[in-house]
């Protein structure tokens, strides 16, 4: 079953379940992946879809910082419970260890030398690593591969 099929699933279960806070959030997600299919006239396969998820979540981890900034942690608590939702979503995530290994490999695959080298290894990064590791971990892990 492909990824939106789930989502669509998932959005009728909390419906008859009446899970409002989940099904808002569904919601929040299937508008934001049809209306990346509208903007770029293609549909979306799984790899596009767990970017969208992705992105979202990025933009609820920067709202909870905000909200705890702001001291408002009423509006930061249903950022957590919305990024708990969309989190299910997407891939298991790789450890530190495992994102360092990785880029080390690409690193050596692509013969990177240098801190100018970054761009060509971060690109082949992410096709690679697409969904499976949160990007800051990986941008960390290249920039220290990189920097003897």
């Amino acid at each position: 079953m492909s990824l939106k099929l789930q989502i669509t699933e998932d959005m009728k279960t909390a419906m008859r379940a009446k899970d409002m806070e989940r099904l808002g959030t569904i919601r929040l997600l299937t508008a934001a992946i049809k209306q990346k299919e509208v903007d770029e006239r293609i549909e979306l396969d799984d790899a596009a879809v767990i970017a969208v998820i992705d992105k979202m979540v990025k933009q609820r981890k920067d709202s909870i910082t905000a909200f705890e900034q702001g001291d408002r942690p009423d509006l930061a608590a249903k950022e957590h419970a919305e990024m708990a939702v969309l989190a299910a979503y997407l891939p298991a995530r790789l450890s530190a260890d495992e994102i360092a290994a990785e880029v080390k490999a690409i690193v050596l695959e692509i013969g990177a030398t240098s801190p100018g080298d970054m761009g060509k290894v971060m690109g082949a990064v992410k096709t690679r690593l697409a969904g499976k590791a949160d990007m800051a971990q990986v941008s960390a892990a290249v920039k220290a591969a990189l920097n003897p």
